[in-house]
């Protein structure tokens, strides 16, 4: 057991209870009592889960534990070997690419990484960005084209870094250049939000043929904080669900507006209580996405892309 939400107060009071009486030296003969604690603590999460608001989602998207783009590459994929570096600036933490292997395919897989530790969180500057990041991503997505390898996308991101630096060195210019060139790369592109799918930090890496999103992820122009900052002057306990409900940032709400093609269902109680699970969750649909894709030829790709993204929104 770690950290807990707000809202699973009593769920992490009927694990505490659980872990305590299986540790105790009489655990055996408490079969029957644990055997109902369990019970009830399955339903209690499938209570609480089933009926998570959106802001309660934003807060899951961003547990401590939930399982981010390396976790992912240790239980979901075969192989993985890290490219470095954009080739003019530097190597940005918060972007990971390289050449990776899932069920025998060969892939690029590129995604953002938040860091676990303190020491890796400041690295990877939390998963935000710079435009060094959007450069080595575009170059490796590059490649991936010209060797005739399917893309991999994992986005989990607040945003992409807003520092001035990042400004002076053309982050709005890279985000756009990406998105663009993400349009029309002649080779099958699978993105899924994992966790934060925040503003142009997410976009930038996330246009493709297939686009996934995990049950609890988020997905959104902005941030709930930001928007409560901008429409009510201050990110509250009042005004943050305010903004969440309003932005229509869930997995089901944008599955229904065709923003995303399909909800990956999460273990009960979250990623983070089963990050094996998940991960046999996500490597089962990438396998099944990247398989059908191939079967397509570059320009029926490329028109099905094209088409897939002009009829998104509501026009009269």
């Amino acid at each position: 057991m770690g950290p807990h939400l707000p809202f699973e107060q009593e769920i992490h009071d009927l694990e505490h209870e659980i872990a305590r009486l299986e540790a105790a030296p009489e655990a055996d003969g408490a079969g029957e009592p644990l055997k109902e604690l369990r019970r009830k603590l399955a339903a209690l999460k499938k209570s609480v889960y089933g009926n998570l608001g959106p802001w309660e989602t934003v807060l899951v998207s961003r547990h401590p534990q939930r399982p981010q783009l390396m976790d992912y590459v240790e239980t979901a994929f075969d192989e993985f070997v890290e490219l470095h570096g954009d080739r003019a600036y530097g190597d940005d933490r918060a972007i990971r690419s390289g050449f990776a292997r899932i069920d025998g395919r060969k892939v690029m897989l590129i995604g953002h990484q938040k860091g676990k530790t303190l020491a890796e969180r400041q690295q990877c500057f939390y998963g935000c960005a710079h435009p060094e990041g959007y450069r080595k991503a575009l170059a490796k997505m590059r490649m991936a084209a010209k060797y005739q390898l399917p893309i991999v996308c994992l986005i989990d991101t607040p945003g992409a870094f807003p520092g001035i630096g990042a400004e002076e060195r053309g982050q709005a210019q890279l985000i756009a250049t990406s998105v663009l060139e993400m349009t029309r790369l002649p080779t099958p592109i699978v993105c899924v939000v994992i966790g934060e799918g925040g503003s142009g930090g997410a976009l930038g890496i996330g246009i493709g043929d297939r686009i996934g999103m995990l049950q609890f992820a988020y997905y959104s122009v902005i941030s709930p904080e930001g928007c409560a900052g901008i429409l009510w002057k201050a990110a509250t306990d009042e005004t943050k669900p305010r903004a969440a409900g309003a932005l229509r940032l869930t997995a089901a709400d944008l599955e229904k507006f065709g923003v995303i093609d399909h909800k990956l269902a999460e273990p009960l109680g979250g990623a983070h209580r089963d990050p094996r699970g998940m991960a046999n969750t996500l490597k089962s649909y990438l396998t099944r996405q990247l398989r059908e894709l191939a079967a397509l030829t570059s320009s029926d790709l490329l028109d099905a892309r094209y088409a897939k993204f002009r009829k998104m929104g509501m026009f009269s």
